[in-house]
């Protein structure tokens, strides 16, 4: 018995992330809710959680499964130019809805609590109301009138998902050019609100405005950590 379990360990993969490699979204998860009965299926996203200023955005969209716009991805593994084209796509295919937690309710909650609520609050935006909804990252919004699946990595698995990574995406980043002309100071149209160095010399120059989330570090006085979250693409 012992000669044969190490003999099974001899012939287990030295790789196997090899194995779990992500090739792209499919239709899978929606197909599998709607052969156990649950249809329509939505997908649900978010963007935004890492900047120091701004809202975070939800977006839900249930797809229309004879007419999914081609090339749908996670939103960050997109162009800006594609993510604006596959944008018009979907809301002209698609059942959409956005909703969004700015600064105050980031700093009354905290980004995760504001990101559910606003991805919830998507959910309950749509003119359908779905059986299932899957939902990108670990946790399923509270609060959902139906079922709901947390889709780990789920924007670059579901196509619901990354079709509502997009739109979240684009309308962020317009919300965040249309501050701009109210800001002018901190250069929101180009990053978006993340902490570059020139937002974060903006914000050593002049102050905060009502867009900055005062919870978050450098702006919070105590030391308290930002949320890791990779600079706008």
């Amino acid at each position: 018995m012992c000669e044969f379990r190490r003999m099974s360990r001899r012939t287990q993969p030295d790789s196997p992330f090899l194995f779990d490699t992500i090739e792209g979204p499919d239709f899978s998860f929606e197909l599998a809710g709607r052969r156990d009965g649950l249809w329509p299926v939505a997908g649900t996203d978010e963007a935004g959680r890492g900047p120091l200023a701004g809202p975070v955005v939800a977006a839900a969209v249930i797809l229309d499964p004879d007419n999914i716009p081609d090339g749908l991805n996670d939103s960050k593994q997109l162009s800006i130019a594609r993510r604006e084209e596959l944008f018009d796509l979907i809301l002209s295919s698609s059942i959409v809805s956005i909703a969004s937690s700015g600064a105050g309710r980031i700093d009354d909650t905290d980004i995760r609590k504001a990101s559910l609520d606003a991805m919830r609050r998507a959910v309950f935006g749509l003119s359908v109301a779905p059986a299932l909804v899957l939902a990108d990252g670990r946790d399923i919004p509270p609060g959902l009138a139906c079922m709901g699946k947390a889709v780990v990595k789920g924007d670059a698995r579901s196509l619901s998902i990354a079709a509502a990574s997009i739109i979240a995406k684009v309308a962020r980043d317009r919300m965040m050019t249309r501050a701009d002309l109210v800001f002018p100071a901190y250069g929101f149209a180009t990053h978006a609100g993340y902490a570059t160095q020139r937002h974060r010399t903006a914000i050593g120059d002049h102050g905060p405005c009502p867009l900055h989330r005062m919870s978050f570090r450098p702006l919070r006085q105590d030391g308290a950590e930002m949320p890791d979250e990779e600079l706008p693409a």
